[in-house]
């Protein structure tokens, strides 16, 4: 599609991660990304680029992708790897395009699905592999919101999402991006839990809050679940 810098674009992102890295030196507890997928989106849910990035240092390394949780899906990545549908490129491959991405669309604000973790494990990622000679993943001056907030605030609030009434085995609404992409469709929906193809249902969501025209909060906010709790319906 045509770039027209009249809009205003923002990215999505979604990561996937090993788990805790018990044993392994020097690496943080919080996972580190081996799958990051992103898109460039109007606020029309119109799509400008989309990438899906495997991060070598991590992915090639057997140790570390053992304590992945989806690890069962990587003869799926080998495959589509052979195919080209995924890119492998080294964590500052990735962050280079990242910067190129942001900075051809004017992107102001990223925004991912509990942003708390993707910003986190990224910035992890980055300083264990540079040694923290770079520490920050995303471009400086980049605003990073959290779909996750917003969706509670806008999708979690609305009466037939309190009627629906899908709890977890805490008694809790559940708030996951499934559970509101489910929500939206009216159907049960699983997520492939891959970088690119999370991305894009992620987008969706928060493509559908933008249209409800509810003024929101996008900061990050760990303990947004709790806003559709308190509704009464």
């Amino acid at each position: 599609m045509k770039i027209d810098l009249r809009k205003k674009y923002f990215m999505v992102l979604d990561v996937e991660t090993t788990n805790n890295q018990i044993g392994v030196k020097n690496a943080p507890n919080d996972g580190l990304v081996y799958d990051l997928g992103f898109g460039i989106y109007d606020k029309q849910g119109n799509e400008y680029l989309a990438e899906s990035l495997v991060i070598k240092e991590i992915f090639y390394d057997k140790e570390l992708m053992n304590t992945a949780y989806y690890r069962r899906k990587l003869p799926k990545y080998y495959e589509e790897i052979k195919q080209g549908k995924r890119k492998v490129v080294t964590l500052l491959q990735a962050r280079k395009m990242i910067k190129q991405a942001v900075e051809q669309f004017k992107v102001e604000e990223v925004y991912a699905y509990n942003a708390n973790f993707d910003y986190t494990t990224l910035n992890n990622t980055t300083r264990l592999i540079t040694s923290s000679y770079v520490r920050w993943f995303l471009p400086y001056g980049t605003k990073v919101c959290d779909i996750w907030h917003i969706a509670c605030q806008v999708l979690g609030t609305q009466k037939t999402f309190q009627w629906e009434n899908v709890r977890n085995e805490n008694g809790n609404l559940i708030t996951n991006a499934e559970r509101m992409f489910s929500y939206m469709l009216q159907e049960e929906f699983s997520e492939e839990h891959t970088g690119l193809e999370d991305t894009r249902i992620e987008a969706q969501i928060l493509v559908r809050c933008f249209k409800s025209h509810k003024k929101i909060n996008k900061n990050i906010n760990r303990s947004c679940w709790r806003i559709p709790q308190k509704v009464v319906a």
